[in-house]
Formats: C-alpha cells, sequence, structure tokens
C-alpha cells in the first residue's frame, strides 16, 4: 500500500501527473481501469479525470474523452469510499443529491477533512484538490455557509477573503511537488484575482512558465518559449521548444520546424524540418504542421515532390479551418497537381486567401480572363494581373488583352 493511495493510484499519479515524460500514461490507464473494477474508489477517481480532457489531464497521454463514462466513474469513486472523489465529484458538478446521499461520510467536511490530511502529508494530487476547494469555492458548501450566516455583508466578504487566499499556498504546494495544474490557477488567481475580495497580482504572476518550464512540465515549456518568441527572444524559445518537444508537447515541433525552415536563428535545414513537422502531425499538435510539411512536399523541398500528399495534408489543415494553405490548393485544383483538374474549386481555394499574393492575383486574373469555370471577365481578370506587380508570367498574360476606344477590355 502506498503512502497516500494505493500502489496503483500513486504510481498513476507519477506518471500521469508528477512527471509526463515517462510516457507510461497509457499504461497506467489499463491499471486504473482494473483497479476501479475491483473496488478502488481513488482510481475511479483519477480514472473519470483522464476521460475529461485537456483540463483534467494533459492531452498528450492521449486518453479517449468520455463524458458519460467520466460522470459514471465520478460516481461510483464517491460509492466506493473516495474521500478526493467526492471533492472531485463537487468540483465538476456531479456531486448529486441522490450520489451524495450514498457517500459513506457524515458530511462533506469529513471528506475534505481526509484530504486536507493527505495534502499537509504532503501528496501534491491533494494539496492541489484542496487549493481547488478555496479557488473556486466549493468551502462555501463544505462548511455548509452562505450569506445568511453571517450578521453583515462585511463579515461574509471577510470570511470570502480569508478562505479563498487559502488556495495561493496550497496551489504553490502543488505546483512545485509536480502538479502542472496548479501552476495554470495560480496564474488565473495572479492575474485576475477574484471579483471585489481578491485584488489582481499581475507582477507575481511573471516566472511561473518560467518556473514550471524548469521544473520540467512540457506544456510549461510550450508556453513560456511562446512568451519568448513574443519578446523577441527567438534563441531561447528555440531551445524550450526543443525541450519542449523532445518531452512529449507536440504543438512544439511546428515551432522547431519552423526555425530550421526559415533558417533565421539556426542554420537552415528543410529535411530535418520536414522531420519536425512529421512529428507534429498529431491531434495534440499544430495544424501549423500540416500545412508547412504540405507546402514542403507541394514543392519537393527537403522531402521528394509529391503533390498528392502535399494536397492531403493542406486539405487537412483547410478542414480545420485553417486558410494558410488555400494558395497551394487553388493552383493544384487549377493545374491538376495531384489532384483532378478542377477550375470552380481552384477559383473558391484562391478567393479564400485575404492577404497579398501575388501569386494568387496572378492565378485568379487568369481564371477570369480566360473564364476558367466561370464566364469570362477580362477587365476583371486584368485588374487581378496588375496587382500581381512585376511576375513575368503575369505581364505576359497581359499581353493577350487590349482595351478597345470604347473603354472595353477584349483578347487581342
Amino acid at each position: 500500500m502506498g503512502k497516500y493511495f494505493s500502489d496503483v493510484v500513486e504510481q498513476a499519479l507519477r506518471d500521469i501527473y508528477y512527471d509526463v515524460t515517462t510516457g507510461r500514461g497509457q499504461e497506467n490507464f489499463r491499471r486504473l481501469e482494473q483497479a476501479s473494477a475491483a473496488g478502488d474508489g481513488d482510481a475511479s477517481c483519477i480514472l473519470a479525470r483522464c476521460l475529461c480532457g485537456y483540463q483534467y489531464v494533459w492531452e498528450e497521454h492521449g486518453f479517449p474523452e468520455d463524458d458519460d463514462r467520466a460522470i459514471a466513474l465520478f460516481h461510483k469513486s464517491v460509492e466506493q469510499g473516495s474521500a478526493l472523489g467526492v471533492l472531485v465529484a463537487l468540483r465538476t458538478g456531479e456531486l448529486t443529491p441522490q450520489v451524495r446521499a450514498r457517500m459513506p461520510f457524515a458530511s462533506l467536511q469529513e471528506a475534505f477533512d481526509v484530504v486536507l490530511e493527505k495534502a499537509q502529508m504532503g501528496d501534491a494530487f491533494c494539496q492541489y484538490t484542496v487549493g481547488n476547494a478555496y479557488f473556486w469555492w466549493d468551502f462555501l458548501e463544505i462548511q455548509g455557509k452562505g450569506r445568511e450566516s453571517f450578521a453583515s455583508q462585511q463579515a461574509f466578504k471577510a470570511y470570502l477573503k480569508e478562505n479563498i487566499s487559502k488556495c495561493e499556498d496550497w496551489f504553490w504546494k502543488a505546483f512545485r511537488g509536480g502538479m502542472y495544474y496548479a501552476g495554470n490557477n495560480l496564474s488565473r488567481y495572479y492575474e485576475k484575482g477574484d471579483e471585489d475580495i481578491i485584488a489582481p497580482r499581475p507582477e507575481k504572476a511573471e516566472g511561473i512558465w518560467r518556473m514550471g518550464a524548469e521544473l520540467g512540465y512540457p506544456i510549461h515549456q510550450y508556453i513560456y518559449a511562446k512568451d519568448l518568441d513574443q519578446a523577441g527572444r527567438k534563441q531561447e524559445a528555440l531551445k524550450w521548444h526543443e525541450k519542449a518537444a523532445a518531452n512529449g508537447e507536440t504543438k512544439s515541433w511546428y515551432y522547431v520546424g519552423l526555425a530550421y525552415e526559415e533558417g533565421k536563428i539556426v542554420g537552415k535545414n528543410l529535411s530535418y524540418a520536414a522531420q519536425c513537422y512529421e512529428r507534429g502531425l498529431k491531434p495534440s499538435g499544430s495544424v501549423g504542421c500540416y500545412n508547412r510539411l504540405g507546402a514542403l512536399y507541394f514543392k519537393g523541398e527537403g522531402v521528394p515532390q509529391d503533390h498528392e500528399k502535399g494536397v492531403k495534408l493542406l486539405t487537412k489543415a483547410y478542414e480545420e479551418e485553417n486558410n494558410w494553405g488555400c494558395v497551394y490548393l487553388g493552383k493544384a485544383y487549377l493545374k491538376g497537381l495531384g489532384v483532378g483538374q478542377d477550375y470552380r474549386k481552384a477559383r473558391e481555394f484562391l478567393e479564400k486567401v485575404t492577404w497579398n499574393n501575388e501569386e494568387v492575383f496572378y492565378l485568379l486574373g487568369v481564371i477570369y480572363a480566360q473564364g476558367l469555370g466561370v464566364p469570362a471577365d477580362i477587365k476583371k481578370g486584368v485588374e487581378y494581373l496588375h496587382k500581381a506587380g512585376n511576375r513575368a508570367d503575369a505581364k505576359e498574360e497581359l499581353l493577350k488583352y487590349k482595351k478597345t476606344l470604347f473603354g472595353k477590355w477584349v483578347r487581342r
């Protein structure tokens, strides 16, 4: 038996929360399922959190999201006698009167005291849970108090401030003990405060992401890297993105790949950039990896040219409502590169490009002037061709048209 929970639960907490870089998340997920089935309420609680998405567990573990199953497990954990399950179910809004009636505790305070004792003994997950009880005002229900319990609004607000502020110390303990989620809540606590009860102290939030990065939390390494990049500290940002990516934070592979593709802060290496983008092709990664790798395949840079593969990757990004690759997709459908030629689709993709792009202007000019998939509109086509700047192909296309004495554009 572990110090705070069963061996299975303590190992799961280590691998799923405290040290996510072990890569043993899936293995512990299966062990939690077995322990839950055998009656371990704490296992049921942690398993339920694993099914609730990135707000409750690191998305890189790749756990399925299943709200219905999570709710059933929260209820089960309470009935199995998990004090932790009681508090987490309360926090998630799943401690219904019916479920509460089946918990083997005389009160919410009794369940809270069990978790509090483990937090005082040093368990980071319990410290985080206790912090949450204060941070999200769950202490009101736990202690059975409300505005009517106090003689005045001033006394009630003093009570609220006293309790809410307790979250700070518990979050710091949990954060340093392995719960990066506690750092997230600390940042919010300092940045936003709490209504007119706790004043914001944004200066105290400074350094939290750096500390999380140094503690080895991949998601904080990613966030800290982005902050450094925004501050213009590109070399440092790349270093932290590389650490985050190596530790499993897939979104950082986009930024590493981009640095090697652009070659501004490191030597240009398109082959390595393509490898980085390839590693970022996961649901938890960046849509930019699909775009950038698709473009490299389309152009044959860093990888063998493969229009079909490029179009598939770019289309995947487009389906995620990202229009960056519409330049390539428009060209692909216009010229039949990797897909069947389709002038209508080509025009639709090209017209979704909302930024100045001389190649797009040229291609749209050709489409309208030549009447490819649309009624010919030489005037509109010429307007696009003029916007294409000094492109030789645009100038050559313009030579095919002239304006009559009556001001109408016609083919020469």
